[in-house]
């Protein structure tokens, strides 16, 4: 296991610049993911930990050593990648032993190290078939069984489930936290993938044309999102935001108006007549009010998923979406009325995006 450490990361490509000076640090043992939409930079920073680009300026470190002029194989690294990687003529084994091989290792160890790692990812039964007979869950297991057989001091993940169906990717997750469990390996992850983010990460780093947005725990992400674009980007589905101005409701009390429609605030948030606010509510954190009591709404489209419905919405001109337990009897076009949880709802600047409150 090891700290990796970033010190004001830049990467350019001629004169495009496509990191921004991007300083944090992960923990021995941290599972760390990078997530952002695609472009962000989040996969050129991994392979900059990795030494597969070259940094523009600043530095990494890996168990507290400069590693920008090392070459790849020094730096006691191990990586998945997304297309497995795997050689077509040489069996699993054969696949997993390879790096110990080009090591000279012993074959006692490389042995030893192989079987330990089918072991651990139930590929015991299948060391001796090639890749092209496996499945696309068993190859990308036999590329981190490729990867566990180094022992490195970091794991290194580019976007390793993005080939495979939904299903598949739901029980991979798990293994792959559940290897991270056991081995306490320091692993830094990339996807764009939220979901991913969320159900797998010690700490997530959310990125966005080349910097760093906010950084933290899953659930203090999708519970304090520093700025509107994390407060969008973390959640499925994602918050529903709309843009008003700060004014009274028919009874005097403060809200935020949106066209025709008065969203309240939060106690003990003293904003100024006229503020533009952008004001955010989770899909899970919105109700159906009694008729006329709330905020006026068009159903869109109903989308039942079993245990939850999500019902899409037209409020003016803005599109939102409201998450309700169970089964709803609700059809395109109804008018319906809208309850927001107010201990739930989010606030942010209507200039600078940060958030208020």
């Amino acid at each position: 296991m090891a700290e990796v450490a970033f010190r004001n990361i830049q990467k350019s490509y001629g004169k495009t610049k496509i990191i921004h000076g991007i300083t944090f640090d992960i923990a021995e043992g941290e599972f760390v993911v990078l997530v952002g939409p695609s472009g962000c930079g989040k996969s050129t920073l991994l392979r900059m930990i990795a030494g597969l680009e070259e940094i523009t300026e600043g530095e990494i470190q890996i168990d507290g050593r400069v590693v920008n002029d090392l070459e790849a194989k020094d730096r006691d690294i191990a990586m998945v990648f997304q297309s497995y990687a795997l050689y077509p003529h040489m069996t699993v084994r054969e696949n997993m032993a390879f790096s110990l091989r080009l090591r000279s290792a012993s074959t006692a160890l490389t042995d030893e190290r192989v079987n330990e790692a089918a072991k651990i990812l139930n590929l015991d039964q299948l060391l001796d078939r090639y890749p092209k007979e496996l499945s696309g869950g068993q190859r990308q297991r036999v590329a981190m069984g490729r990867a566990i057989v180094r022992d490195p001091k970091v794991f290194l993940f580019d976007e390793p489930l993005s080939n495979l169906d939904a299903k598949l990717r739901v029980a991979m997750r798990a293994e792959i936290k559940s290897l991270h469990h056991r081995l306490k390996t320091t692993t830094v992850y990339v996807t764009h993938d939220q979901i991913e983010a969320m159900t797998m990460a010690d700490k997530i780093v959310v990125m966005h044309d080349g910097i760093v947005e906010q950084i933290g725990s899953p659930l203090d992400l999708f519970d304090s999102p520093s700025n509107l674009f994390v407060a969008q980007f973390i959640g499925s589905p994602s918050m529903n935001v709309v843009k008003g101005t700060v004014g009274l409701d028919k009874s005097g009390q403060s809200c935020v108006c949106v066209g025709d429609s008065m969203w309240p605030l939060p106690q003990g948030v003293n904003l100024a007549a006229g503020s533009e606010v952008y004001y955010g509510a989770r899909p899970t954190d919105m109700y159906f009010a009694e008729q006329n009591s709330g905020i006026s709404a068009q159903v869109v489209v109903v989308e039942p998923t079993g245990a939850e419905t999500e019902v899409l919405l037209k409020i003016g001109s803005d599109t939102l979406t409201l998450v309700a337990q169970g089964r709803v009897n609700l059809k395109p076009d109804d008018v319906v009325y809208l309850g927001v949880k107010i201990e739930k709802v989010h606030l942010f600047d209507g200039h600078t995006q940060v958030r208020i409150n």
